[in-house]
């Protein structure tokens, strides 16, 4: 074990809480083989691991420390640095790809004794060193409960929660069209605005999208897709969101493109979307995730209701790699903080569920390192313009945003969730007008 104490500043007095701090932790981490550092509350430093830090995690009070070692939990830690309880510096991934050793720590009877002795000894606390005065945000409204209602009022409240933050904050960091899915990138250097523009046209090529036909885009965020198609493959579009900011930013973004007599966009929850074989091609993309797992029979039915013999249907999609949506680590912080009530599943129950909904699956294509590549691009586009950003939103948004995106980066890269293009046809009746090989894709 290679543990060192380093950069204490030696004008200040010996500080017998950190003494016990550093004590624990060296018990706690002694088989720890990674590589990162601690700065406690009076400025000491602590290095943890063989290997060189990438990161340093610094504790503004004890507080912070306290809960960590008392619970070992590391929602607790990232609420600390919500509230600006605690701060990242260094490489933040480097420190998510940790958060699974606190929970695996293997301590005896007589460990826990302690660093439960030594924890509560350290108190709250509000000494924060040579910081000067600490100032906390709380998160405040940005902590949801998770209920899996989905009514038509519940699924209402939960995207306003995440996508009626602020328009102008999601224009610093997002993509010229404002694309908020995974993009389509042909090699890891293009540009963010280049990948996005490539999954437009991957989309409206996977649909074989005509000029005249009819497309619904159901969650259709802020219209970029409904405007790509009726702009460059001469369709009329219906784009349908729950999201009042999104609306407007969308109708405004179809006048100004004078797209007025091809493109509309409405306020409305897809189970209200009326009619039978109304539409030739619908898309949906990154939506369903907020269907709720009990809902999306009745979803992928009121596609295939509204879809016309021998049309289109692509659903663009995360996965989850269990079955279900059990309480973990990962979904608690996605509920909590992020997406409320959001619900994942495996590509195989989805399709199945399709497939009871009377589809017909014609192309299956995973996009994972796609998402990886897109949210590492977004985390680095909101950490350059961070200080726009806090004229827009408060500093508990974007940390929570940051350390989100960052997060599902790397569940991404790890494979603990997918993202899938399904396309798809009613099944029976006129067959769907696919070419029978993919060259029409790529041309």
């Amino acid at each position: 074990m290679d543990m060192n104490y380093c950069g204490i500043d030696r004008t200040q007095a010996r500080n017998p809480a950190v003494d016990q701090a550093k004590e624990a932790v060296r018990r706690a981490f002694r088989h720890y083989t990674g590589g990162i550092a601690l700065r406690f509350w009076n400025s000491e430093m602590l290095e943890l691991g063989r290997a060189a830090p990438r990161a340093t995690v610094v504790f503004h009070s004890p507080g912070p420390f306290r809960d960590l070692i008392l619970h070992r939990d590391p929602l607790r830690l990232a609420e600390a640095y919500f509230s600006n309880l605690v701060d990242v510096e260094g490489d933040l991934y480097a420190v998510l790809s940790q958060r699974e050793h606190l929970g695996s720590l293997a301590l005896s009877a007589f460990e826990k004794l302690s660093l439960l002795s030594m924890a509560l000894r350290l108190g709250n606390g509000s000494h924060t060193g040579r910081r000067g005065k600490l100032e906390i945000e709380r998160p405040g409204r940005w902590l949801a409960r998770f209920s899996r209602k989905h009514s038509r009022t519940a699924d209402r409240e939960a995207i306003a929660f995440h996508y009626d933050v602020s328009n102008d904050f999601y224009r610093l960091w997002l993509d010229e069209q404002m694309v908020y899915s995974c993009a389509y990138f042909e090699n890891a250097e293009d540009s963010l605005d280049r990948a996005q523009r490539n999954k437009l046209d991957h989309i409206c090529r996977k649909l074989r999208l005509r000029p005249g036909e009819r497309l619904l885009d159901i969650g259709c965020g802020w219209g970029a897709l409904v405007r790509w198609a009726a702009k460059h493959y001469g369709v009329r579009a219906l784009g349908v969101t729950l999201s009042r900011n999104q609306l407007e930013y969308a109708r405004q973004a179809i006048r100004e493109q004078g797209l007025e007599d091809r493109v509309t966009v409405e306020l409305q929850d897809y189970r209200d979307v009326g009619g039978n074989a109304v539409f030739d091609k619908i898309v949906s993309v990154g939506m369903f995730e907020h269907v709720g797992l009990k809902n999306l029979p009745l979803y992928f039915g009121i596609a295939h209701r509204l879809l016309r013999p021998g049309g289109l249907f692509l659903n663009h999609g995360i996965t989850h790699d269990e079955e279900g949506w059990n309480k973990t680590l990962a979904t608690k912080f996605i509920n909590r903080y992020v997406f409320p009530d959001g619900e994942l599943d495996t590509v195989s129950n989805v399709q199945r569920v399709m497939e009871r909904a009377q589809f017909e699956i014609l192309d299956v294509e995973a996009l994972r390192p796609h998402y990886a590549l897109t949210l590492r691009r977004w985390v680095e586009r909101l950490e350059r313009r961070r200080d726009e950003a806090l004229q827009h939103v408060t500093e508990s948004v974007v940390r929570i945003w940051r350390l989100y995106m960052a997060a599902c980066a790397l569940h991404f890269e790890n494979g603990d969730v997918g993202v899938y293009q399904i396309l798809a046809s009613q099944r029976g009746g006129r067959p769907a007008a696919v070419p029978l090989t993919r060259r029409d894709l790529y041309g």
